[in-house]
């Protein structure tokens, strides 16, 4: 079986998107599990985050599904998605359309540049859900917003919420952030756990300035990452209702892949809230693998054409980045 590729990232997270919009590949369940597991390998000829598979939809504009590189199938995923809009609109040359995910249908846009020369999208991350019930979140409570757990920590301060996947963000200083803290909680509430026991995406948050700020995510499924685009989106809200950034402001978020941009539209009364978040959606290579569904991991990559132009403005634009974070980390 020959199936086409498109190795892109969004803030460094990187993905192997296939494209079934506009080809009949009719893949089981099991095969896109082992698609992911195999060809996200580190160590394979390819290696990703996961794996985008880009479908058509009954109601919108198209549909995206999340294969994390473990095999597990992620609700969401803010930075794929930055991806997937370029890809669609790019199809069926559209500047707006709507994609389904798992749990809600996204808008999403092409918007001016983040850095010259690189492709921008803003995407909708919702719904945005405190009640611990969502994650789920196992405690004596409703909600979890600017608390302890101490079975993670006895001087950390946690939020928990859902936007839709699941995430555990706590803002911290640079020592915390330097240790090995963020990973051993990591391990913990993603291995069989009393707290989380679906697992949980894990954010350390240090602020640099007002509009501005650094975050870390471990994510579930997958481990350290460049970038997390729902962490990222979770983070500048937990900022918000710490009080250090505002709603309906645009939020710099510093990553260890690149930056992006948030703007929290986040109110008690409001029915819904969500987050805009903007971000870069770069193309690296497009190839095509030659492979037996039933044995993923023995393919043949052939056709590759790479995408120099784009890889050379991302990294202009890492270079300013890290220039700028030298003055807080």
């Amino acid at each position: 079986m020959i199936i086409d590729i498109l190795k892109c990232h969004g803030s460094g997270n990187d993905f192997l998107l296939i494209d079934e919009l506009t080809k009949d590949y009719r893949f089981t369940e099991d095969d896109r599990k082992r698609l992911a597991q195999a060809l996200c390998k580190r160590e394979s000829l390819l290696g990703a985050d996961g794996i985008l598979f880009v479908l058509k939809s009954e109601k919108v504009d198209a549909r995206m599904r999340v294969f994390n590189a473990d095999g597990s199938e992620a609700s969401m995923c803010g930075n794929g998605l930055r991806c997937v809009a370029r890809f669609v609109c790019e199809t069926l040359g559209k500047e707006q359309l709507v994609i389904e995910t798992m749990k809600a249908d996204l808008s999403v846009e092409k918007t001016g540049d983040l850095y010259q020369g690189i492709p921008t999208f803003k995407v909708e991350i919702s719904p945005v859900l405190f009640n611990v019930e969502s994650l789920p979140l196992t405690i004596n409570k409703k909600t979890l917003i600017n608390e302890p757990l101490v079975q993670l920590s006895n001087s950390l301060k946690f939020t928990a919420l859902a936007v839709p996947n699941p995430h555990l963000v706590t803002i911290v200083e640079q020592d915390e952030l330097n240790s090995d803290v963020q990973e051993k909680i990591s391990l913990s509430v993603n291995s069989p756990n009393e707290l989380f026991p679906d697992g949980v995406n894990v954010s350390f948050v240090k602020l640099l300035e007002p509009g501005a700020i650094f975050v870390r995510t471990y994510e579930r499924g997958v481990g350290f990452t460049n970038a997390c685009g729902t962490a990222m989106s979770a983070a500048s809200l937990v900022t918000c209702l710490n009080g250090f950034n505002e709603t309906e402001r645009e939020i710099s978020v510093y990553n260890n892949g690149g930056q992006v941009k948030c703007v929290v539209h986040y109110y008690e009364s409001f029915e819904k809230n969500w987050i805009d978040l903007i971000g870069n959606g770069t193309y690296e290579y497009k190839a095509s693998i030659a492979l037996e569904l039933e044995n993923c991991e023995d393919f043949k990559l052939f056709h590759e054409v790479r995408f120099y132009k784009e890889t050379a403005l991302y990294t202009a634009f890492q270079s300013e980045i890290q220039e700028y974070l030298k003055k807080f980390m």
